[in-house]
């Protein structure tokens, strides 16, 4: 199959199968080539040019969700890859984009990235509130969920005793018992690779938000999802409730409806290319997903393939115009 490719500054982009009657060419940021989450948008990018006439899109290689948004704002690129709850803060110009806001709108949802508080079974801690003062990692320095943890935290007026490390650095201190545990993106709604490893050593406890801490965080972070998580009888864990965020596609509102509402319809109707590139996708509801960890508007286009399907859309997820 022939590979074209793209410069773009210092940029490489890729596309496959180009429509030879293409009108409008599309640049998709996407993130690291070495990333899943790369092949992910090379399997979106394949199944716009395949089936979506006169369309023809490319992949960029990018800095991921941050580099993304900004490059939606300098009209660089027209869609790409984003966490859900970064873009709230870029459409509202908060944090990372404080006075600077982001005109960007939602096309779908595609992976979940439930937070999992995570501590030893014998520190016999049973709820979020006993963590004050204990030793916990609250993310990788950096990260979005250390970012995150310590803003739901504080949410929730609970202060642990932060200790700071890599997650080879936490994993060895939790075995240890040098911390009480870590908080840790999950693999989905399964317990990712670095947890399991934990608790070949020692019993661990995923820990839940009460009702009245969920109800504080939806009031006052908006940026996040509180998703229940279902019992998992291989991994020996009990259902449990926890914040979430998404990773999904964020647009330019210079996208035309017509084609946002393409390339929707286009991704929510395959069955295989996705899940190919991502195992984790297989059997996953994208517009479920979509209507759970979404935190923009979206996307006109996108809200008209939802209503064609009947799916109720949530106030908060209603495009500016269709309020």
């Amino acid at each position: 199959m022939p590979l074209r490719k793209i410069i773009l500054g210092s940029v490489a982009a890729f596309a496959f199968v180009l429509p030879a009657n293409a009108t409008e060419r599309l640049l998709i940021g996407s993130t690291s080539a070495s990333s899943s989450h790369y092949g992910y948008f090379v399997a979106v990018a394949q199944l716009v040019n395949e089936r979506i006439a006169e369309v023809e899109a490319s992949v960029v290689e990018t800095g991921a969700t941050l580099d993304n948004l900004r490059r939606i704002q300098r009209r660089q690129v027209d869609l790409g890859l984003v966490t859900t709850n970064v873009a709230h803060h870029a459409l509202a110009g908060t944090n990372e984009f404080a006075g600077q806001p982001v005109e960007t709108q939602l096309l779908w949802v595609y992976t979940a990235a439930p937070q999992n508080v995570v501590v030893r079974r014998d520190a016999g801690i049973t709820g979020m509130d006993e963590l004050a003062g204990k030793r916990l990692n609250p993310g990788i320095r950096g990260s979005a969920t250390e970012q995150t943890s310590e803003a739901v935290f504080a949410a929730l007026g609970i202060e642990p005793a932060h200790v700071r490390g890599s997650t080879t650095d936490v994993v060895d201190m939790i075995k240890d018992n040098r911390v009480i545990g870590y908080v840790k993106s999950g693999a989905g709604m399964r317990l990712d690779a670095s947890t399991l490893d934990i608790a070949t050593f020692t019993p661990i406890t995923v820990l839940s938000l009460t009702e009245d801490q969920q109800q504080r965080l939806r009031a006052e972070m908006p940026d996040i999802s509180i998703v229940g998580i279902p019992a998992s009888p291989d991994d020996d864990m009990p259902a449990y409730t926890t914040w979430s965020f998404g990773v999904g596609v964020a647009a330019s509102p210079d996208l035309s409806e017509e084609t946002a509402y393409q390339i929707v319809r286009t991704i929510m109707e395959d069955e295989n290319a996705q899940a190919n590139a991502m195992a984790e996708l297989r059997g996953a509801d994208l517009a479920d997903l979509t209507v759970t960890y979404g935190t923009i508007p979206l996307h006109p286009g996108a809200y008209r393939w939802f209503r064609e399907q009947g799916i109720d859309v949530p106030a908060h997820l209603m495009p500016v115009s269709a309020n």
